[in-house]
This record gives structure tokens, sequence and C-alpha cells, in this order.
């Protein structure tokens, strides 16, 4: 993956997290057309950029939290 489809990629999934809509790991990695551990790998490069991304398994879906 080049750096410019991961930065889609994890722009798409910051805008789909904070709607609540990603769906599960492997849902998303079908929205995106990207394997589940891309996913996984685009979640925590996103989460080093110091933004809480995490996965709410209420909701099914990753979310942004304000606070860590």
């Amino acid at each position: 993956m080049n750096r410019f489809r991961k930065e889609t990629m994890k722009s798409r999934i910051l805008r789909l997290a904070g709607l609540k809509g990603t769906g599960t790991p492997a849902e998303l990695a079908v929205k995106l057309d990207i394997s589940e551990r891309s996913v996984k790998r685009i979640v925590k490069e996103i989460r080093e950029e110091g933004i809480y991304i995490r996965y709410n398994s209420t909701r099914k879906s990753y979310v942004i939290d304000e606070k860590k």
C-alpha cells in the first residue's frame, strides 16, 4: 500500500469512527477493500499519531474518545 492510499484509508477510518459507523474490523476491511490485518495496522498508526481510537464491542465500531 503506497503512502497516499494509506493516508486515504486513515482519513476514511477516522471519519467512520467519528460517526461510530465502522462496523467490526472484518466489516471495515470489506468496506475499504483491504485486509483485516491492514485495518488493525492502520488503527495502530492512528493511535501512534496521538488520536485515541478504540474498538467498542457494544457498538461494534471503532470510536474516537476525547480522553485516554
